[in-house]
C-alpha cells in the first residue's frame, strides 16, 4: 500500500475512546506523530459535544463507547466532511455500509498503523 503524502504535524485529532489505557496510549502515539490531541472523549456525551465543536482535522473513534455504538458520530462527521478512523478491539466488528470503506484499526495497534490510517482518512 502506498502511503499518502499527508503531513500529520500540527493536525488536531479528536480521540473518542472509553478505555483510559488505550486513550493514554493513543494520545502518546499522536503526540509522537506531531499531532495535537483533542479529548480524549471517554463517553458519548463528551464525544457529541466535541464533534459538534468541529475544531479538529480528523477523529479516531472507538466503535463501542461504554456499550453504545458510535456510528451516529460518524454521521455527524460525514455531514461536516470531517475524516475519521474507526477502531475496535473486537475481532468481528460490523460497520454500516456507508462507512465500510473508511480506514479502520484493529486494537491493539502500533504507531505505524495509526499514522497510515490517519493519512488515508485525511487523503479522502
Amino acid at each position: 500500500m502506498t502511503e499518502p503524502s499527508i503531513d500529520l504535524e500540527g493536525r488536531r485529532i479528536l480521540v473518542i475512546e472509553d478505555s483510559p489505557v488505550v486513550a493514554s496510549f493513543v494520545t502518546s502515539v499522536l503526540t509522537d506523530l506531531g499531532c495535537t490531541v483533542i479529548g480524549p472523549a471517554p463517553n458519548m456525551a463528551v464525544a457529541r459535544e466535541l464533534v459538534e465543536s468541529g475544531e479538529f482535522d480528523a477523529a479516531l473513534i472507538d466503535v463501542y463507547i461504554r456499550g453504545e455504538r458510535a456510528f451516529p458520530l460518524c454521521d455527524k462527521l460525514g455531514e461536516r466532511r470531517l475524516p475519521f478512523v474507526l477502531t475496535s478491539g473486537y475481532a468481528d466488528w460490523q460497520v454500516p455500509e456507508k462507512w465500510a470503506d473508511w480506514p479502520r484499526l484493529q486494537k491493539p495497534y502500533l504507531l505505524e498503523g495509526v499514522r497510515d490510517a490517519l493519512k488515508a482518512a485525511l487523503a479522502r
